[in-house]
């Protein structure tokens, strides 16, 4: 629940600054009629993503407890950890120029005198989001029991990044963008390194990378994986209640290299925004 909570936070807090950036734009510059256009994108982008991430989920179903399944879950695994971290320091390197880059590609769309242009690039902008989010729930869902939670969880993400949206669209410049995605963008990297802990699990398992793979304790007992909280801890957090030499190792190191890399780079564009 926490997991997806916090994705659909984020990605829908981005899908919708976009889609808000977009509105007011076209709202200040007296072009309301071309609202529609922007929907129809959105609209078309959602449902495809949503769709391909509901085939994705029945296709794998159809090999579970096989390799092939095992297989599949450690790609999205690797592909989730990659993309939260890349999306993660290119919104930080690039929300200060985001809403002037929107605003040159809609009066460009507008220019060419056809109607699908904000369509196209309301679908791209919002289709990237989406895209991401198919990927990181279909991680979520192979690394937690509960689907019910995971589900709720993603509801109430998406519902309070409406709420932000709507603040925005009202409200402009007074919502701290930057700060939000920093305190997301941390908890997130926490995130993909529990993806990258059960993606390392995975390749232990199927034979990939026998090294490493003595146990360095087993806490079971104390919290066990399959709880409530359990599930929690490791679905976020990748708490492993067995954890080898080699998932230990890889956590520590993954958390220790992107964090002092994001800051280094949040403190850079601070001192660069002071001397302009």
């Amino acid at each position: 629940m926490l997991a997806t909570g916090v994705i659909f936070l984020r990605e829908g807090v981005e899908a919708s600054m976009i889609v808000a950036i977009l509105l007011a734009y076209l709202n200040r510059t007296g072009q309301r009629r071309y609202f529609r256009d922007v929907f129809i994108g959105v609209g078309a982008a959602l449902l495809l993503a949503g769709a391909a991430g509901v085939v994705a989920y029945l296709t794998i179903r159809t090999y579970a407890g096989s390799r092939v399944q095992t297989i599949f879950e450690t790609i999205t695994f690797l592909a989730a950890a990659v993309l939260l971290t890349y999306m993660t320091f290119w919104m930080r390197s690039h929300a200060r120029g985001l809403k002037a880059d929107l605003q040159s590609r809609a009066d460009a769309a507008m220019g060419r005198g056809t109607r699908t242009g904000l369509s196209l690039l309301a679908f791209q902008a919002v289709g990237r989001e989406g895209v991401e989010t198919v990927v990181f729930t279909l991680a979520i869902a192979f690394s937690t029991t509960a689907r019910g939670g995971m589900l709720a969880g993603g509801a109430i993400g998406l519902a309070i990044a409406l709420a932000i949206a709507v603040a925005m669209y009202r409200l402009g410049h007074r919502i701290n963008i930057g700060r939000f995605f920093t305190i997301v963008g941390t908890l997130l990297m926490v995130f993909a390194a529990g993806l990258l802990v059960d993606a390392v699990q995975n390749m232990q398992e199927l034979g990939w990378l026998p090294v490493a793979t003595r146990q360095l304790w087993h806490t079971g007992a104390i919290l066990n994986e399959n709880s409530a909280l359990g599930d929690i801890a490791h679905s976020f957090f990748g708490y492993a209640q067995s954890p080898t030499v080699l998932q230990a190792v890889v956590y520590v190191a993954y958390l220790a290299a992107v964090l002092i890399a994001f800051y280094s780079v949040r403190q850079r564009l601070a001192r660069r925004a002071v001397t302009r």
